[in-house]
């Protein structure tokens, strides 16, 4: 997979040396950071935690309940299908104008949104333009979101030292992870607070509108962050990209481009089946009432977290490689022993979904690897590409492909899961801690 990317050099500039230690502002970028994405990213997938509800609101009453399903998913996936074009763009300006401009920009157009969709007549009041409606605004979010992943992992990774980047992103990847986590105990905060009658007559309004609110305080919240010094010197040698970016990644960096995607497939497996999609199966497929599956959801999600971080940690330590591979065959296991298992033995829904929970953690290495594999000038355009388009593909389709196979195969989110940590595993042998100069 070497492509001539590999004789480009993409150590971080000399504005933050390899050796020196994280700073205190090191850490006040990587908290605000965090602390936002945590916010849009729950604005992001508040969508998810309540799917029956609007699948049931949203649609005529007499289709099939697996249609519904299936229409509503269909509703989710268009965010991510919508996600390449606002990162492309965004990455472009990203690459050319500044990473922060890029980096509060998407805030705004994720919170607008989030806040209309709490405001949205019913499939009752305005027959199907409701749907049409709700789909116009998951797309809006999808393009928001694309700018604001990859571009939150290049921000952070290029205002810390070198050997800190796993760190870093790993500890960004957190925040992300931690807004589904916010998600999770909203949504289930309202199933507690609200009877089932309420919640599918206004109850379900109240998170969404909450999403803007937090669209505020994430946009206030990033005034204080500063241009990283890798742009900000490449700024001042007048080292920009001389052409459009993402011609130069297409071009030159096909191999690289081609491990992100892929990498970026097994993120998506893990985050869309195990954490977003699993509440609603635990219910439609095991009986689980909704309070159960969101707590277990909730608990899943810090796990989550937590091995986010960890994960990061252990790339700066023992590489990517290794603990990609070795994260990828404990997620495989993991996620097979849940699935297997949770249907006759409810009592252990707890600590399997935990356990399962913080092998998805592996995923804090991901972004370790993708932001390696480009070079400074074009890094936000080729992580953006990479990433956006692999999960529009892989992660937007995933809800619809999984629930159709559901239909032949009870078992069908342990084995799409196992498959693609297989995948990952194989991929990650081929990834590059850096470019060699």
């Amino acid at each position: 997979m070497s492509t001539t990317s590999s004789t480009v050099d993409v150590a971080v500039a000399p504005a933050a040396p390899a050796a020196r230690p994280l700073t205190r502002q090191d850490y006040k970028t990587l908290s605000l950071a965090a602390l936002g994405g945590a916010l849009e990213f729950y604005d992001f997938i508040i969508f998810v935690f309540f799917a029956t509800v609007i699948g049931q609101l949203f649609f005529p009453p007499s289709i099939p309940e697996w249609l519904r399903q299936l229409q509503t998913f269909g509703i989710f996936a268009a965010g991510y299908l919508a996600r390449p074009l606002g990162g492309i763009i965004m990455a472009h300006f990203g690459d050319l104008l500044g990473r922060k401009k890029m980096f509060t920009l998407s805030i705004l157009l994720m919170s607008v949104p989030t806040l209309l969709m709490g405001l949205l007549p019913t499939y009752h009041a305005i027959g199907l333009a409701a749907p049409v409606a709700l789909l116009v605004l998951r797309i809006m979010q999808g393009a928001a979101v694309g700018g604001e992943v990859p571009g939150a992992w290049v921000f952070v990774s290029e205002h810390v030292p070198a050997r800190h980047i796993g760190y870093a992103c790993g500890t960004l990847t957190c925040g992300l992870t931690a807004g589904i986590l916010l998600g999770s105990l909203v949504a289930t905060a309202i199933n507690s607070v609200f009877a089932p009658d309420e919640l599918a007559q206004w109850g379900w309004r109240v998170p969404f509108l909450l999403g803007g609110v937090f669209g505020i305080a994430s946009m206030y919240l990033r005034r204080w962050l500063h241009e990283t010094p890798v742009f900000a010197e490449l700024q001042a040698k007048k080292a920009l990209a001389a052409e459009m970016p993402l011609k130069a990644v297409v071009r030159d960096h096909r191999g690289a481009v081609a491990v992100s995607m892929l990498l970026t497939w097994m993120l998506s497996a893990g985050i869309v089946v195990v954490i977003l999609m699993t509440p609603t199966f635990l219910q439609k497929q095991y009986g689980f009432d909704a309070r159960t599956a969101l707590v277990a959801n909730s608990v899943a999600t810090l796990c989550l977290s937590i091995g986010c971080i960890i994960a990061g940690a252990l790339a700066d330590r023992i590489g990517a490689r290794r603990t990609l591979f070795f994260g990828g065959l404990f997620l495989a296991a993991s996620a097979w022993i849940f699935y297997t298992t949770i249907g006759h033995r409810p009592d252990l829904l707890l600590p399997l979904y935990a356990v399962t929970g913080l092998a998805v953690g592996t995923i804090g290495a991901v972004p370790y690897v993708l932001v390696h594999a480009f070079p400074a000038k074009v890094r936000f355009s080729g992580l953006s590409f990479s990433y956006n388009v692999s999960y529009a593909i892989f992660g937007g389709l995933t809800p619809m492909v999984v629930t159709l196979m559901m239909k032949q195969d009870p078992l069908a989110p342990a084995h799409y899961v196992v498959a693609l940590c297989l995948l990952g595993m194989v991929t990650a042998l081929f990834a590059r801690r850096k470019h060699v100069a």
